[in-house]
Order: C-alpha cells, then sequence, then structure tokens
C-alpha cells in the first residue's frame, strides 16, 4: 500500500495553492479540506491509487511546472483527480483504473466555492479533470498535457519502482477473476503503447523510453501468464469431462445389469403371482397380478418397475392377511387401512426418481 501517513509538508502545500488560485477562506477552513482529500486518498480499498500516488504526481506537476499556465491551478486539480475512487468490477472497467475524475471534478465544483475560489477558476479545475477522464489533453492546452503526463510519469519509473507499481496495481484488484483482470490490463497497456507519444508536454519527452520499455516488459509478462491460465483452464475442462464420460459409462453398465435382473425378476414374478392366484381361485394369468401396468394405477406408470420396487411391493403384500387380499393380492377395498394399500405403495414408488447415472 506504501505511504500511510501524509508528509508534513502536503496539507500545507494545498493551503498555498488553494490562496494562490483566488480562496479567500481562512487557513484552518481550507487545512479541513485539505485533511478530508488526505482521508479520502488513504482509504483502505487502495493500493496503487493511494497517497503515494498523489505526492508522486505532485513532485511530477513540479518538473513540469515551468511550461505550464498556471501550476497552482494544475496542482489543485491534481489533489482532485483521485480523489473519487472505487476497485468495485463496474466502476474500475468504466473509469481510468478505478479513479474517477468527473465525480472529482463535481467535489471540486462543490467544495471550492465554499473556500472562494472564484467561479471561473472552479471551472478550470473541473475542466483539467475531465480531460484526465479522457486522458487526452488538447494539443495547445499545456496545463491539461502537464497534468495527464504527470498522472503517467510512474510508467517511466526505474523497474524496480515499476514493478512495486504492478503489485500495487494488481492488489488493488485482487478480487476480480484473474483472467478479467489479465485481459482488462493487457488491453489497456496495448492501447498506451500503440500511441505515437505517450507523454505530450515537451518537458516529459525524456519518460517516453523508460516508460515504453516498461510496458513491453509488462505486457510480455501478463500475456505469458494469461497464456498459462488458459492452458491450465483447457486442462481442467478436458478432466472434468473425461470424468464425466466414464461416469456416464459407469451409469450405462449399471443400467444394463439392472434391466438384466429386472428381467429376471418380472419372469420370476409373473410365476409366482400365477401360482398366487391359482391358488387363491382368482381368473389366473399375470395381467391381473400386483406387478402389472394396472396395479400401479391409471396414470402412473414412470417407468420399468426396478427390482428395489419389486421388494417394496411383493413385502407389502405379504403384510396382508390372506383373508383380506382380491385375487390380485390387493387388500379388499372397505377394509382396515391399518396395513399398506399396494396402489398407495406403488403412488409412492412412482415419486421416487430413478438414479440415471450423475447428472
Amino acid at each position: 500500500m506504501g505511504m500511510t501517513e501524509a508528509p508534513q509538508w502536503l496539507v500545507p502545500s494545498f493551503v498555498r495553492s488553494a490562496k494562490a488560485i483566488g480562496a479567500t477562506a481562512g487557513t484552518e477552513e481550507i487545512e479541513a479540506v485539505a485533511n478530508a482529500l488526505v482521508a479520502s486518498w488513504r482509504s483502505p480499498d487502495r493500493f496503487h491509487h493511494a497517497l503515494r500516488h498523489l505526492v508522486d504526481v505532485l513532485a511530477s506537476i513540479d518538473q513540469l511546472a515551468e511550461e505550464t499556465h498556471d501550476p497552482d491551478v494544475v496542482r489543485i486539480a491534481a489533489w482532485y483527480h483521485g480523489a473519487e475512487f472505487s476497485a468495485e468490477r463496474r466502476t474500475a472497467f468504466a473509469h481510468k483504473g478505478g479513479e474517477d475524475p468527473v465525480r472529482g471534478a463535481d467535489r471540486a465544483r462543490e467544495e471550492l466555492p465554499r473556500l472562494g475560489v472564484p467561479e471561473e477558476t472552479v471551472t478550470r479545475v473541473a475542466e483539467l479533470q475531465e480531460q484526465m477522464h479522457r486522458h487526452s489533453a488538447a494539443p495547445r492546452d499545456l496545463d491539461a498535457q502537464a497534468l495527464c503526463d504527470a498522472d503517467l510519469s510512474g510508467l517511466a519509473a526505474e523497474p524496480q519502482r515499476y514493478a512495486e507499481y504492478r503489485r500495487n496495481i494488481r492488489a488493488e484488484y485482487a478480487h476480480i477473476d484473474p483472467a478479467a483482470y489479465l485481459e482488462a490490463r493487457i488491453t489497456i497497456l496495448r492501447k498506451l503503447a500503440s500511441r505515437s507519444r505517450i507523454f505530450t508536454s515537451p518537458m516529459a519527452q525524456d519518460w517516453e523510453e523508460p516508460a515504453r520499455q516498461n510496458l513491453a516488459a509488462e505486457l510480455e509478462l501478463l500475456e505469458g501468464e494469461l497464456v498459462d491460465l488458459e492452458e491450465a483452464e483447457h486442462a481442467e475442462s478436458e478432466r472434468l469431462a473425461a470424468e464425466s464420460g466414464g461416469d456416464a459409462e459407469r451409469g450405462d453398465a449399471v443400467a444394463g445389469d439392472d434391466a438384466g435382473d429386472e428381467d429376471a425378476m418380472n419372469v420370476g414374478a409373473a410365476d409366482g403371482d400365477a401360482a398366487h392366484v391359482r391358488a387363491t381361485g382368482g381368473e389366473g394369468g399375470t395381467a391381473s397380478g400386483p406387478l402389472a401396468p394396472e396395479a400401479r394405477g391409471s396414470g402412473r406408470d414412470s417407468g420399468p418397475v426396478t427390482p428395489d420396487e419389486h421388494q417394496v411391493v411383493r413385502r407389502s403384500i405379504r403384510e396382508i392377511p390372506a383373508d383380506r387380499r382380491d385375487a390380485g393380492g390387493r387388500e379388499g377395498r372397505g377394509l382396515s387401512t391399518d396395513e399398506p394399500d399396494v396402489d398407495e405403495g406403488y403412488s409412492t414408488l412412482n415419486r421416487i426418481p430413478r438414479f440415471r447415472g450423475r447428472p
């Protein structure tokens, strides 16, 4: 996260710049606004776009100050440009790296007039931030060029510092899917690298070559990481597909074995039912036996009877006393319902989903 405490010179520098652009409020009132801005820059969800970034931007503005028309207006705009920030996915991809210069401009329009800053100066501060939102300064607007270049000056940092910058950027979006982060970051870097000039102000041209070297190195790193991630995801998909296919084959094999067992039990059940009907004087044949379709109730046939269903139903029949069974082996209607009814047993079985392998 870097810097956590504001340098002693930071708030006084805001007071000086605010007074330089026309603020008429007392020092304490201006300091209160500055301290509120510092608190915003120190919010815990920031890693790169934090207080350290504000300090670096202000330092870069100092390097470019000679070519600006009003360096204090540029400095105040820098204070507000990242004061409003969100690392949430929606805002991170909608705005420049999570910073929201448009909302920052609105905040400046609200706070600076209370400090007595003239309206036209407040408007100018807001205009500079809105150009930062596009990150493309007007060709003849030296103040906007200096502000945009100062904001991007970290791209030209020495390799060790740039590596820290990369880690902080990634930490800010650790909650975003890695592939989505890589794709978005690569898009941003390619867009920057495709510019004819990254920095537009004359005094920032020395930053051009180091920045391009850093961008190229990061692009190579992230593109390789994205390829590795995609290959790993592809391998995992193939593994899951292979497992699913194996489970399906095992399920089909089990279903085939069950079907063979079911045929054997149907034959045995039919013979047993026929013998039972003959023994009880019924009008024989399996059509009226308890395992025939009509015994399951009209419209309730949900497929072949499984072995488990055979066992449940036949056990239910055995529990009915012989003197209370009809020719089909079922309990007579109108009798006591203390024992289970076969039709009710089938109704319950029809509500049991059959296992057909893993979903």
